[in-house]
């Protein structure tokens, strides 16, 4: 039976991006993000107009989006309650937000630089989008508290071992994405990883204890505001 009820939360199972943005001082920003999809060669995004990655957008209208494989949940998590705002908004605040200036070395992830654009790729991604902002749209009525961010893909960098043989496809089995489902890391269909956005979220939920982290051949040592 169906019942009428008002969603708090839509986030029924979207990729986590890692997001790259270049902040005032030259340095790159990353932060997690779930609001992305893809049309031919170009993607869109949406983020809180307060977050850090929203203000690097609209400033220097380029970006690199990071696929995350399931396998990078643990360097995901230790972002997701950071940002790189050191004015860190009341309301981020009381969730648990911390100012953090180096999300590199606070997730563990490598440098890398980009071909066409100013912000650092993630190294350990085996999917890098390096992308130029196009056009933006107000989002998030009745309050417009958001911003979609329109971006063309200039270039794609996969890892070889990724693409079907002699061909320009990603393999879909062997790609394996992190899922942020209901604000929970989900990979290979299975809840694989505590979540800190959920805890700061306060989601009223219990999951199964017994999280074994599936297997996967890209995965390596390893929601959406953008920090």
């Amino acid at each position: 039976m169906h019942i009428v009820t008002p969603l708090k939360v839509l986030y029924f199972g979207t990729p986590v991006v890692l997001i790259s943005s270049r902040n005032p001082d030259g340095g790159t920003n990353i932060a997690p993000m779930s609001s992305a999809w893809w049309l031919g060669q170009s993607g869109l995004l949406g983020l809180a107009n307060a977050s850090q990655t929203a203000r690097n957008l609209e400033r220097e209208r380029e970006a690199v989006l990071n696929l995350a494989p399931s396998g990078l949940v643990d360097a995901v998590d230790r972002l997701a309650l950071t940002t790189a705002r050191p004015d860190v908004p009341e309301r981020k605040r009381a969730q648990g937000y911390r100012h953090e200036p180096d999300k590199f070395a606070v997730a563990g992830l490598d440098r890398q630089a980009s071909d066409l654009v100013g912000p650092d790729r993630v190294a350990q991604c085996p999917i890098q989008l390096e992308c130029r902002v196009v056009a933006t749209h107000p989002f998030g009525l009745p309050h417009v508290d958001a911003t979609a961010f329109e971006v063309a893909v200039l270039r794609a960098h996969v890892e070889q071992e990724l693409l079907i043989a002699g061909t320009a496809y990603v393999d879909p089995v062997g790609w394996d994405p992190l899922i942020m489902k209901f604000t929970e890391f989900f990979g290979g269909g299975a809840n694989i990883h505590p979540s800190r956005l959920a805890e700061g979220w306060r989601m009223p939920h219990q999951l199964p204890t017994d999280r074994s982290t599936p297997h996967s051949a890209y995965a390596s040592a390893t929601w959406n505001e953008s920090s």
